[in-house]
């Protein structure tokens, strides 16, 4: 039917018209940005998903801080009780050339007076083994603590271990001397068990440092597979976009064409009249 107050055809080609301008749309969003999913308007629910991996993502690099400043924390303790076990070492010498029967004066007293700058200097370490306020090796030592996940659910934790001196480990005490063969041969004992205390001290916390980094190579790789599981839910494929950019920009040219042709009809009833 021919009619100059409907034009059937000219709302068909405005609705596909419309339609390519919409796809159009998308397609140079997709291209500017290079994501498919860029907004929740694009697809609600892959955009949720995303965005609450994008939120790992984040936490997880904190985890990884975390791990990072409890290595350092950890690597300081272990400094500090390798430079005591040297110590211990030289002590040992010191104190089994002093328990040797016939030392004259000044030779026990000079050997004692080595003893004791050596013995102090563990007090000293102590006090310095510090990385951001922590303390592993103190008194009342700090723990070095990471956390376990992205959700703070859990955490990784290596003991702290007092290193004073007259502990649990390091036995040699405050007052600990040279100044008679009998008290090097008490001293040299102290020392013995302290080494062996220390060193298995050492081998915990190394332990201790080997799952911290386990730790943070897990945390790196499952931070890369979230990364890459974003990209492959919201990334364009740019390629495809391209091709798919200039098809509808040749449709939309077809359909203002479409719609021009469309618009022309009603003219045709004028010649009805002539």
């Amino acid at each position: 039917m021919l009619s100059v107050n409907t034009n059937a055809g000219a709302m068909v080609a405005v609705q596909t018209l419309n339609k390519t301008n919409s796809d159009l749309a998308k397609t140079q969003n997709a291209v500017s940005t290079g994501l498919k999913v860029a907004t929740a308007r694009d697809n609600g629910a892959i955009w949720t998903i995303a965005n609450k991996m994008s939120s790992d993502v984040g936490a997880y690099e904190r985890v990884r801080e975390s791990t990072d400043r409890a290595s350092a924390i950890l690597d300081t303790g272990v400094a500090a009780a390798e430079s005591i076990m040297l110590l211990l070492n030289e002590m040992k010498g010191k104190a089994l050339a002093a328990s040797q029967t016939g030392l004259s004066a000044s030779s026990q007293s000079a050997l004692a007076a080595d003893f004791a700058q050596l013995r102090d200097q563990i007090t000293s370490i102590g006090a310095n083994a510090v990385f951001d306020g922590a303390n592993m090796i103190a008194a009342t030592p700090n723990d070095a603590i990471s956390l376990g996940d992205a959700n703070g659910g859990n955490s990784i934790t290596v003991n702290g271990a007092s290193l004073a001196l007259g502990g649990t480990i390091i036995t040699v005490a405050g007052t600990s001397a040279l100044d008679t063969s009998a008290n090097a041969t008490t001293a040299l004992g102290l020392v013995n068990a302290s080494i062996t205390n220390l060193g298995t001290q050492l081998a915990t916390w190394g332990a201790g440092a080997k799952r911290f980094e386990v730790h943070k190579t897990f945390i790196s790789k499952l931070s890369d597979a979230l990364t890459n599981g974003i990209g492959s839910i919201t990334d364009a494929d740019l390629s495809k976009e391209s091709a798919k950019l200039q098809a509808l920009q040749t449709k939309q040219q077809l359909g203002i064409q479409a719609l021009s042709i469309a618009n022309s009809t009603p003219q045709t009833a004028l010649s009805l009249f002539r």
